[in-house]
């Protein structure tokens, strides 16, 4: 059996990075995937979650705005409750693969496109995620 979600929308919030007792970095962040019907906007959030070197990438470059396309698997979401009481659930997902498609306004700093174009992190040009 196999699964693959492929997701394109605005991040939501910067990325999070924290390391497990292992030593394995782990990042996250969220993604608003916006869809109009009936002349109105529907709003379906993701939260984003890559490992090791993928999350070393998003840490360095993924901030609140810019426009991404995420492939990877669904993570069972549970529900939650809002501050205003009501509930609410959100769709997971771990992503394989992260492309920067583009910013929203000025929300990526203007040096990120440069940087991410510096591949000297690499040792050759088949270990670049992207």
């Amino acid at each position: 059996m196999y699964q693959k979600l492929i997701i394109a929308g605005n991040v939501g919030r910067d990325c999070e990075s924290r390391f497990t007792t292992q030593g394995t970095q782990v990042a996250s962040f969220s993604v608003a995937v916006n869809k109009k019907r009936g002349g109105t906007d529907q709003t379906t959030w993701f939260r984003v979650t890559v490992w090791e070197k993928l999350a070393e990438i998003c840490q360095k470059y993924v901030v609140k705005g810019m426009a991404v396309l995420c492939e990877g698997e669904v993570k069972q979401s549970d529900p939650y409750q809002k501050r205003d009481g009501t509930w609410a659930s959100s769709l997971e997902m771990t992503a394989y693969t992260v492309q920067f498609i583009g910013s929203k306004g000025d929300a990526q700093p203007a040096t990120t496109s440069q940087q991410a174009n510096d591949t000297s992190d690499f040792d050759d040009e088949e270990q670049i995620p992207f």
